[in-house]
């Protein structure tokens, strides 16, 4: 074999030129243990807690746990490929999700890699995923309504945009109902949505997303999946990268809805990181700072001020309990960071009154300031009464005589709780609500049978928007409402009644008929 010396010297020549004088200088250490989704690692003195750090296979993890002689790395992907002994580095950075318009309408992992086989993600924008929430000086006070389409949240518990409002109840009560409909509702309000799916079965997220995509609402929601089948480590930060997309939009004045479905898993996960790290267990084995895993979460979600363009981010967390235990450790600790709880009660739900809101124990603590003024005035009373009337229906159990007032408060509370249900999927304009509960407490609703309830608010939502639409639009216009207002409904109302009862059975003449 014959060596051509020209060739041999033009390769010399260009790896003279090519010659870099850069040093690569990273600090590495190697693998003691791994497994379970962690791994110790020896040798990172300089580490910092929360930096990322890479794996040969291109796995990254994040440091956990600081301790004398080694690293803890909760370990975000398979772990299975990482090998005792294998070298990891650190990355000086700290790890980010991408984020922008690009994520619209996209099913991603906890680290913004796409799961909806639609091919890349297109942004060169990206968030830390851990930030410090914005301070008081920052922030102003929750005083723009955000409609959720639902009557009886939308009357008695409201909530509005910067506002935390806790979604708790047992299982199969309709907690994620609510929350898809929430978002549904904000398809002309210029609200970009997060659906951040903590450890749910897999089935449940493909239907949550169907059904968003049929709703058209998946043009502006993001799904963030971290399935029950996911790594613990990933259900963790699953929360946090959902944020920390929402915080592009707020930041730039827009306005964002993150759901959180649930943080009770999400709880479960952090558990699960901590006793494997050997962190010492407290109440029912969570780590002592399960609090100020939520609370970080949950303070970042906030109404900005006018000088940093006035943004928001609003939270529905989602909390299981079980048996309707609420008095549980991570139940208090969410009810207790949050503005509100909307309480879903198994009993009410079995008995078919959906959404299963128990009004004595559900609230919102910014209250009517969410409200449009209309909403406020028409439905001022609306829990109280309520409340009030689970009460006397529970007296009434009793079999005793009651009085005729007694019972006329009985049979508006029955009519009220049927007209307060709602069905899945099918929000409904705050314009319609609060005429419809409107007619409701001022007791034109108290001559119509329990069971056609459902179909005179069906027939007088018609009426007014086909016949009387210029009241309608008023009240879209002005959100408000005055005698004048008033007196035009009123007469609507009255207008639609001798159309309505003129051909159906009144109440008293179908119990006459009964008797």
């Amino acid at each position: 074999m014959k060596f051509n010396s020209d060739e041999i010297a033009s390769v010399i020549q260009q790896e003279i030129e090519h010659y870099g004088t850069q040093i690569d200088v990273r600090e590495v250490g190697r693998v003691l243990e791994v497994g379970d989704g962690i791994a110790q690692v020896y040798g990172l003195s300089n580490v910092m807690a929360g930096e990322m750090v890479e794996f040969p296979s291109g796995t990254n993890g994040l440091a956990f746990n600081l301790e004398e002689n080694s690293v803890g790395v909760i370990i975000l992907g398979e772990y299975l490929d990482i090998n005792e002994g294998d070298e990891v580095r650190s990355t000086g950075k700290l790890l980010s999700v991408p984020v922008g318009d690009a994520m619209l309408g996209r099913v991603v992992d906890p680290l913004g890699n796409p799961l909806d086989g639609k091919g890349p993600i297109n942004t060169s924008k990206r968030r830390e995923v851990e930030v410090i929430a914005t301070g008081v000086a920052e922030r102003q006070p929750v005083c723009e309504p955000l409609q959720t389409g639902i009557k009886a949240i939308d009357a008695m518990t409201p909530v509005g945009r910067g506002q935390r409002e806790l979604i708790i109840g047992d299982r199969k009560t309709g907690k994620t109902a609510i929350a898809i409909d929430a978002i549904i509702n904000q398809r002309d309000s210029g609200v970009k949505c997060f659906y951040v799916a903590i450890g749910q079965k897999e089935s449940t997220v493909a239907g949550v997303i169907e059904k968003l995509r049929d709703s058209g609402a998946m043009d502006y929601t993001t799904v963030i999946v971290s399935g029950a089948s996911t790594p613990a480590p990933l259900q963790y930060i699953a929360p946090y990268s959902g944020t920390a997309m929402a915080e592009e939009y707020m930041f730039a004045g827009g306005h964002a809805l993150v759901v959180y479905d649930d943080l009770s898993k999400q709880a479960v996960a952090y558990r699960e990181l901590s006793l494997l790290m050997r962190r010492p267990p407290g109440r029912e084995a969570f780590p002592g700072d399960v609090f100020y895993c939520h609370s970080r979460l949950l303070e970042r979600s906030a109404k900005l001020s006018d000088a940093l363009g006035g943004g928001s981010i609003t939270a529905l967390p989602i909390i299981e309990t079980l048996e309707g235990e609420v008095s549980a450790y991570i139940p208090t600790n969410v009810i207790s960071i949050t503005d509100g709880q909307i309480y879903l009660q198994p009993e009410l739900f079995f008995a078919g009154i959906k959404p299963a809101m128990n009004a004595g124990i559900s609230v919102s603590r910014v209250g009517g300031a969410a409200q449009v003024k209309a909403m406020k005035k028409v439905a001022g009373g609306l829990r109280l009464d309520l409340a009030a009337f689970r009460e006397l229906e529970a007296f009434a159990q009793l079999g005793t005589d009651l009085d005729p007032a007694t019972q006329a408060r009985l049979d508006r509370g029955y009519r009220m709780v049927e007209l307060l249900k709602q069905g899945q999927y099918v929000p409904m304009n705050v314009v319609d609500q609060v005429l419809v509960i409107y007619a409701g407490t001022r007791g034109h609703l108290d001559q119509v049978p329990i069971d056609q309830v459902h179909d005179w608010e069906k027939k007088f939502l018609d009426f007014m928007r086909d016949q009387k639409a210029d009241i309608h639009q008023e009240l879209a216009d002005k959100n408000d409402i005055n005698d004048e207002l008033i007196a035009k409904i009123e007469e609507a109302i009255q207008q639609f009644q001798k159309q309505y009862l003129g051909d159906t059975p009144t109440a008293a003449s179908t119990e006459a008929a009964s008797a």
